[in-house]
This record gives C-alpha cells, sequence and structure tokens, in this order.
C-alpha cells in the first residue's frame, strides 16, 4: 500500500532538491535523445525537399488554377512546417 500524505505534510512546501533528484531519474539517455533528434531533423529535411519538387513540378497547374493560395503561400507552408520539424529535432538534441 502507498503511504498516504497528511494534509500538514501537504501544506508544507516541496523540497526543491528533492524533486529535481526525482526527475533526474526519468531523464531519457542519450541515445534516446539521438533517435528522437534524428528523426524530426530527417522528417524536416524530408519535407522541405519532396514538398519544393512537388511544387517545381505543378507550378504551372497551381498558377493556372487561380487558386487563393499561389505559389508563395505554399512555399511559406513547405517552409515553416519543414523548419518547424527541424527546430523540433534540435529541442529534442538539446533537452
Amino acid at each position: 500500500m502507498s503511504k498516504q500524505p497528511t494534509l500538514q505534510s501537504l501544506d508544507q512546501p516541496a523540497n526543491l532538491k528533492t524533486i529535481l533528484a526525482e526527475q533526474r531519474e526519468f531523464e531519457d539517455c542519450t541515445p534516446c535523445k539521438l533517435m528522437g533528434s534524428a528523426a524530426f531533423t530527417g522528417l524536416g529535411v524530408y519535407t522541405y525537399a519532396s514538398g519544393m519538387s512537388q511544387l517545381r513540378q505543378r507550378e504551372r497547374e497551381i498558377a493556372k488554377s487561380g487558386s487563393r493560395f499561389g505559389l508563395g503561400a505554399r512555399r511559406m507552408g513547405i517552409f515553416g512546417l519543414s523548419g518547424s520539424l527541424v527546430a523540433l529535432g534540435a529541442y529534442r538534441l538539446l533537452n
């Protein structure tokens, strides 16, 4: 059975050193961080390369369609998505 905290113990502020020590126990290992970072970064690079390639292939078709979202907006969307994924990869590696 787990020990139930008393009202008096819940009323006291938590010890910061104890909390930080408990959190360190659940940090990811370096290989896990590297794999996660590589996955996000690789997906970002692939999204950029694939998206820009498809835009170049269909450039005329998009221009003829008269869509509200022209090539510039689509390029910005691909750039934003791929940039976000690469940033997530960097964040995963550093944190």
